[in-house]
């Protein structure tokens, strides 16, 4: 069984590639980021590895690319077109170098030389030439064949038609990158999605008159066959590209250890933004053609090249508007809409940004021109403001004093801690007065972490409110069934699915009870401290009547902030109501409470001071082993109060004049028969 479901999430990887590969290769357009790409190619090959019953001829590892268009002729390479395994982090290199010297048998004193390439986003294309002339041209394809575009390259003045230097090889596959400069792309902004896919899609025309209407360069890089080359390493090649004259890359380098290789790749990105072309990495190939064909190749990708990928991408784009989003706690975070572009193979048209303090200190504007990133899987962000291209006309941003939901003040709370006022202004509503808040707080309710209701996603909990199915958290348990199916898109199984889900999903934890409310500054962690604290739903419902706050400050782990959105909440008329109704519809399981019989039964503890040789953690865990508990503040609840070297004097003097019992370290270790 076990090995069904391996299989069934390899076949699901593999044909999710294979998709991207197709819109990748064949219809020209990206619709994922390399990062997530390159994720996903390492999946596979990791799941092949672990399992040898997995194999699929569309494996990454036995394939390059997708296979050819049909629109084309088909041809094989002399040598396949292989693709270049990935590194993202110093370490990576430093693997990658230590794999290599232990492959040739060499010891760390060994100097490895790399020809260090950025690598252009374009199109590989692979030129045959016979006698110095021109004969064919193929596209990258799967590796193995690839679509002979001959016309169509053959268009690009970037591309010597005949070479007579007497050198240069007499039969020899040079091969490259054909791509768009930045600055021509902008007369192709209408057509394409970026300069990429306009290369590919400038290469694939039927007509090569077509594509000599669009100014695509090639930059040559490396060779596939060869008869009669006489260079003797990667780095006299390139020189010799350009005596024979091809275009090379400017930034190409011949570096020597991995730390010099990080130093040029921050040089390098740092110039990246500011280059006529886009690149998203730097190659690093062994230099020695001599150990290049020691090394050979590994699957589908050499052992002597790696590609050092870019940690982050950036564009340049125009704020269309600034909208204001209300989330669960009532934080208001403004969104730039921006012209669409494509960042890293991802079309970005939000960034967000941040708070008011962010949009002032930048002086961030509706029509501003700025630069967007976006770094891994962190949400796009502006990175700056061109002020020379801001419109005449511009106006500063006034970020709202009031709710763009519920029209309440919105207010920025002053922090006891830093003695400021929080950079996030937040709407001054509490509980379901403010229908944005509500919505966020209702997607919460039914989260992963939360209720978990298996088909009743975001999206579904947006359409319900908006129908008004359900409003507040207790209306789910009484879904009516028969209105939902008979809305577009749910059938009578669809509706007996979210039906059976939702009844699941009646008998809960406590802890996770009282993390779905929402309460702010309570997650998962603070919920289970409360729910030890409480043990049972009355005794947390109680809270409001008995208004005891204080007394949570004795739980370990919650404090003064946590206290008071607690208090918050129970003070709001509608969240108690909803407790109450949530109490008819629902099985709320008690915490189960071990009886322990150790020697600190019934005791509570609170440290103060530092400890000699035991840190507070371990004394918390001793205290509890034994059936003690700890306390964070000073109280009549608090039985022993252990001090340690420079105690806070306050909580000493509190505990004197609640005649507390104040003990030593050696003193609470005799408690435990244990000497310090």
């Amino acid at each position: 069984m076990q090995k069904d479901l391996i299989k069934e999430k390899y076949k699901k990887k593999i044909k999710l590639l294979n998709k991207l590969n197709k819109f990748y290769y064949d219809k020209s357009k990206s619709i994922v980021s390399d990062k997530e790409y390159d994720e996903l190619k390492a999946e596979i090959i990791s799941l092949e590895k672990k399992y040898n019953f997995l194999k699929s001829k569309n494996s990454p590892s036995e394939i390059v690319g997708h296979k050819p268009s049909k629109n084309f002729k088909k041809d094989l390479h002399r040598v396949p077109m292989l693709s270049l395994s990935n590194a993202f982090t110093e370490d990576d290199l430093i693997n990658f170098e230590k794999k290599i010297l232990n492959y040739l048998s060499k010891d760390s004193n060994f100097k490895l030389y790399y020809s260090t390439e950025p690598k252009i986003d374009g199109i590989s294309a692979s030129l045959t030439y016979k006698g110095g002339k021109f004969e064919k041209g193929l596209s990258r394809g799967d590796g193995k064949e690839g679509e002979d575009i001959t016309a169509n390259l053959a268009t690009i003045k970037d591309i010597p038609k005949v070479i007579q230097s007497e050198d240069f090889p007499e039969e020899i596959d040079i091969r490259g990158e054909v791509f768009i400069k930045n600055t021509d792309f902008d007369n192709l902004k209408e057509k394409f999605a970026n300069p990429r896919n306009a290369a590919s899609g400038s290469l694939r025309q039927k007509n090569p008159d077509d594509t000599k209407k669009i100014p695509l360069k090639f930059i040559a890089y490396t060779f596939g066959y060869e008869k009669g080359l006489l260079a003797n390493n990667q780095f006299d090649y390139l020189n010799k590209l350009k005596e024979w004259g091809f275009k090379t890359n400017p930034l190409n380098r011949l570096i020597s250890g991995t730390k010099n290789l990080i130093k040029n790749y921050i040089v390098v990105e740092k110039q990246r933004s500011s280059l006529e072309f886009d690149i998203d990495g730097i190659v690093y190939k062994i230099n020695d053609f001599a150990l290049q064909k020691r090394l050979g190749n590994v699957a589908n990708a050499p052992r002597w090249a790696i590609a050092h990928k870019f940690s982050s991408n950036k564009g340049t784009s125009i704020i269309l508007d600034i909208e204001i989003q209300v989330g669960r706690t009532g934080a208001l975070t403004p969104v730039a809409k921006i012209k669409p572009i494509n960042i890293g193979g991802v079309v970005v048209s939000n960034a967000t940004l941040h708070n008011e303090d962010e949009i002032n200190r930048k002086d961030i504007r509706v029509g501003d021109t700025v630069t967007v990133e976006r770094a891994g899987d962190v949400i796009p962000h502006i990175l700056s403001v061109d002020i020379n291209k801001r419109p005449k006309k511009s106006i500063k941003f006034i970020f709202p004093d009031k709710c763009p939901s519920c029209n309440s003040k919105t207010i920025k709370e002053f922090n006891k801690v830093t003695k400021k006022f929080d950079a996030v202004r937040r709407c001054s509503s509490e509980g379901y007065f403010c229908d944005k808040i509500s919505i966020e707080k209702l997607k919460h309710f039914v989260s992963k972490e939360a209720f978990n209701i298996d088909g009743l996603g975001k999206k579904i909990v947006e359409e319900f409110w908006k129908l008004k199915i359900i409003k507040f958290p207790q209306d789910i348990f009484k879904i009516d069934y028969k209105k939902i199916e008979k809305l577009e898109g749910w059938g009578k199984l669809s509706v007996e699915n979210l039906k059976y889900s939702i009844n699941q999903k009646k008998n809960i934890p406590l802890e996770k009870f009282i993390f779905a409310l929402g309460i702010r500054h309570i997650g998962l962690e603070n919920a289970k401290l409360l729910s030890k604290y409480f043990v049972t739903f009355r005794n947390f419902q109680k809270l409001s009547k008995k208004n005891n706050y204080k007394d949570l400050l004795n739980i370990d782990g919650i404090g003064e902030t946590q206290v008071s959105s607690v208090k918050n909440f129970f003070a709001n008329e509608i969240n108690v109501q909803v407790l109450k109704e949530l109490e008819k519809v629902l099985v709320i399981n008690n915490v189960i409470v071990k009886k322990n019989n150790g020697q600190l039964k019934d005791k509570s503890f609170l440290v103060t001071g530092k400890l000699n040789g035991i840190s507070r953690a371990e004394v918390k865990s001793l205290i509890e082993e034994n059936s003690g508990t700890t306390v964070s503040s000073v109280s009549n609840k608090l039985n022993y109060l252990i001090i340690g070297e420079k105690p806070t004097k306050r909580k000493v003097e509190s505990a004197r004049e609640l005649k507390i019992k104040i003990i030593n370290q050696e003193e609470f270790l005799k408690m435990l028969n244990k000497t310090s």
